[in-house]
Order: structure tokens, then sequence, then C-alpha cells
């Protein structure tokens, strides 16, 4: 295992922080962190999670463990090597289009769409992804498309959240600045 990067956010709109690393095991490739902020009705949540990708950068696997609120979380994300995903063992058939697993509770994940699309300035792409709901405990569709504008700077839409706004990305691949719901620390 070889540390590549690490980084630190807190959360905006929310207390909150998260922290992780990504690592290189081979010829594949894993973020490991850790969540812990309070949700808007106001439970608080200590979750670790862990993505693996392989070397082109499509998700493999995600676990999340830890808790909200007064409730225990263990999930389980598998995409088999034909793009079949499941949420612990159970199929989730309308996915088999998507490369990327999101965990809707960080933006670590976005790292994995911007480290495989490897977009050039100028180029923009749509990254449909598998999103992990952790209030409804489910896995479906997070329609996302982004552009990149320069070196640091990416047009970033999530049509489902109505959310649009221009992240600034680390080198490494890390959202370093996502307007209104986190920032990493300086």
């Amino acid at each position: 295992m070889q540390n590549v990067a690490t980084t630190l956010w807190h959360r905006l709109d929310l207390p909150g922080h998260d922290a992780c690393r990504l690592d290189r095991h081979g010829d594949a490739w894993q973020l490991d962190g850790t969540a812990l902020f309070r949700q808007a009705d106001g439970r608080v949540a200590q979750l670790h999670y862990r993505v693996r990708c392989d070397r082109n950068w499509h998700a493999q696997w995600g676990t999340v463990r830890g808790w909200l609120g007064g409730s225990a979380v263990d999930l389980s994300v598998v995409r088999s090597a034909h793009g079949e995903w499941k949420l612990n063992d159970v199929p989730v058939p309308e996915l088999a289009h998507c490369a990327d697993l999101d965990l809707g509770f960080t933006p670590a994940t976005n790292l994995i769409q911007l480290r495989r699309l490897n977009l050039q300035a100028g180029e923009a792409a749509d990254a449909p992804a598998a999103w992990l709901d952790l209030e409804e405990g489910g896995l479906s569709l997070l329609t996302q498309r982004y552009e990149r504008r320069n070196e640091h700077d990416y047009w970033y839409q999530a049509k489902r959240f109505d959310y649009a706004d221009l992240l600034q990305v680390s080198p490494e691949g890390f959202v370093r600045d996502y307007p209104g719901l986190w920032l990493a620390e300086r």
C-alpha cells in the first residue's frame, strides 16, 4: 500500500468534518475516510467509508460502517466485472451503465469521477454514478456532469439536487472547495 494524498474537510452547511486518504494498492486505488457530521434533523453521524477502484478508476466495491443517530450503518456495495451493482448482496440492475460509486455524505468520491474522466481544459462529460443514499439506505442513479475549466477548476452539475457550481480541485483530484457544502482545511 502506498499513500498518495490525504485531505481534511470541514462542512459548510452543517457542523461536520471528513478526513480521507487516497492509497495505491498495486494496480488498484482506494479511498479510506471517516465523516463526522450533524444532519439537518439534528442526528449525529460517525461513518467510516472505503471505496476500491481498479487501475482505470472504475468502482469495484465500497463499504460504509458506523452510526447515524441511534441506528447502526453497515452497507456494502459491489460492482461486478460485468457492471452489475449489488447493495448488501441485493442486485440493483438499473445502474449497470454506471462506473462510479458516489457516497452522498462525503466529497471524497468526486475524486473517482475526476480521475476516471481525465478531462482536459475545455472538455466536459456526463458521469452517471451509483449514489448511496443514507436516509433511504438505497442505491440509485445520480446524473452528474463535469466540465474542466482549467488546471484546478471544474463546473459541476447534479440536477437531482438542483446543484451547479465551480469546484476547485487539488492536483491529486480531491475537491478543495465544494461551494456551500465542503471546504478543505489549508
